[in-house]
């Protein structure tokens, strides 16, 4: 497995990540049993970048973390957590004493004195532009609460926003071949100032793996049924904010750019490993065979210049008209 610097924070990390929403909620039921064995194929796989929240099963996902890591004291694995979720989506919750608390309780479910990272989850605009808010995330690096601190956007603008503050050492963005404008400006931007880039919804809420039709039925409790249209939470984050029946034709297309010996999902993610600016991708995955799956993508060879300019292709014939001015 690759592994590539993560920005400001000089800690180096797989190309490959981890990402655990699914561990918590909002994703059908994952068993504790079948949460260890992902993570521990992960691992072994070379995985060292798992990404959490502490909203992700209101904590259950960082504590299945916590106590995975306590019993795996060979591991060397990187974990970036979020806060401020757990508040009123206003810029004054975006305090010292809130981030403080909000801190504690991710160290707890965590077991560990200092994190790695903690990413503000999707805050506010307003946020942004704050400075109170950025003395804040310093103060918790003084204080050693955190190693590095940083930032997940919904929007492009808020990344290149995120990206002009110098303590903040990665951006978590939507990025995939069916979301594309990050490529503008923002994985250009990061990588003159040196900030990493942590590629999210990679797959497109698993439109990208070409297993889903118009017949797919998801489980009441996972947002693929209950987010489409932004009903709980930003629609970027189900289905990259994609129409379901444009991405379910989408996907036929792009499967079928897939190199022999790829599956589709593997070649999305190559895809996005090859970007230039890339620090990390952060698939989520429900079974081990998906994430050693996913592992996988990390050792494909690069994609040709061919199906490059395909997937460009496929995106503005089919996607850029619907999602490209919203984020």
């Amino acid at each position: 497995m690759e592994n590539r610097v993560l920005g400001r924070t000089g800690r180096e990390a797989s190309v490959v990540g981890l990402g655990t929403w699914q561990l918590g909620a909002d994703w059908g039921d994952v068993a504790e049993a079948d949460a260890f064995a992902v993570l521990d194929a992960a691992l072994e796989a070379g995985v060292t970048l798992f990404d959490t929240a502490d909203v992700y099963g209101d904590g259950r996902s960082e504590q299945l973390i916590g106590r995975f890591l306590k019993n795996r004291t060979d591991a060397d694995v990187f974990v970036a957590t979020k806060m401020g979720r757990r508040a009123e989506q206003r810029r004054e919750n975006y305090s010292l004493d809130n981030f403080r608390a909000w801190n504690d309780r991710s160290r707890a479910n965590l077991g560990v004195d200092t994190l790695d990272l903690v990413q503000l989850h999707c805050p506010p605009t307003a946020v942004y532009s704050s400075d109170a808010v950025f003395d804040a995330l310093d103060t918790l690096v003084a204080e050693k609460r955190t190693a590095a601190y940083a930032v997940s956007v919904e929007t492009c603008a808020e990344a290149l926003a995120a990206i002009a503050r110098p303590g903040v050492a990665s951006v978590q963005i939507i990025l995939n071949p069916f979301r594309l404008k990050p490529l503008e400006e923002v994985l250009p931007a990061a990588r003159e100032a040196g900030v990493g880039i942590i590629a999210r919804v990679p797959l497109a809420s698993g439109l990208l793996s070409g297993k889903y039709t118009k017949d797919t039925v998801f489980a009441a409790d996972d947002h693929r049924s209950f987010n489409r249209h932004g009903e709980a939470f930003d629609q970027g984050e189900t289905f990259s904010g994609i129409d379901y029946g444009t991405g379910l034709a989408a996907a036929v297309e792009f499967s079928g750019l897939a190199p022999e010996g790829a599956t589709p999902a593997q070649t999305a993610l190559r895809w996005i490993i090859q970007q230039p600016g890339v620090s990390s991708v952060i698939p989520g995955a429900r079974s081990v065979e998906q994430a050693r799956a996913n592992a996988a993508a990390a050792s494909l060879p690069p994609l040709s210049d061919a199906t490059l300019d395909a997937v460009r292709d496929l995106y503005d014939g089919r996607i850029r008209a619907e999602i490209h001015h919203r984020w």
